[in-house]
């Protein structure tokens, strides 16, 4: 199985409360064990239960590729500590705690916002590829605005040229723009991708559901 169809306790917003590369995948401690058996299932890695800030909402929070994960030093000790025992992990220290809204990144590459112009370099050394400062439709919520993996990138509907150019070029990915959960461009919050499979919320139509799988190489 590479794709399927899913939400947490009837919210579609499911790309908000995990986070996957092709490494691995966190998830919020509280979903069902079906969920995350379905989530294994399809992302073939192994998932892993946390929380960041008490919360849920690991996807806000957290960003990265298989390499390891980026976060703020605003997250709690003992959560920073927890995942230190399972993954490589990168704190930055900054006021911005909502990481995963401002990267979009995969194996290849890594673009970020501008509000994380002076990590840069480190991210790019932690990371191990190529990262630039980028916007989608304007706005630097790169992270909350795409998703991708190694075969391609699904963004906001308002990408610009030059925009999509830089994004392809720095991922090494085709760039298509979309919807998920019947219309919603923020695209993030309707995905747990990686480059084994993907996850929409169930709100997700037919031809959303198409366009994603032909954008992210499943088809």
């Amino acid at each position: 199985m590479k794709i399927a169809k899913l939400n947490f306790q009837k919210n579609p917003n499911i790309g908000l409360f995990s986070f996957a590369s092709d490494g691995f995948c966190l998830v919020n401690r509280f979903i069902r064990k079906r969920d995350t058996d379905l989530i294994k299932n399809v992302l073939k890695v192994k998932v892993y239960r946390t929380s960041v800030l008490g919360t849920g909402l690991i996807g806000i929070f957290t960003a990265g590729n298989s390499k390891g994960i980026v976060i703020s030093d605003r997250i709690y000790r003992e959560e920073i500590e927890e995942m230190q025992r399972s993954f490589d992990i990168l704190v930055l220290e900054t006021k911005h705690t909502a990481i995963g809204n401002l990267m979009l990144t995969n194996d290849k590459g890594c673009i970020i916002s501008k509000d994380l112009k002076a990590f840069r370099k480190d991210i790019r050394d932690f990371l191990g590829v190529d990262t630039r400062i980028g916007t989608i439709g304007g706005i630097d919520l790169v992270g909350s605005l795409g998703a991708c993996n190694r075969n391609g990138c699904l963004v906001h509907k308002w990408i610009t040229k030059k925009e999509r150019d830089l994004i392809e070029k720095t991922l090494e990915v085709n760039v298509s723009p979309g919807s998920v959960n019947f219309g919603n461009p923020w695209i993030k919050s309707g995905l747990i991708v990686n480059s084994n499979g993907f996850l929409a919320g169930d709100q997700t139509s037919g031809p959303e559901l198409g366009l994603i799988t032909e954008t992210l190489g499943f088809l």
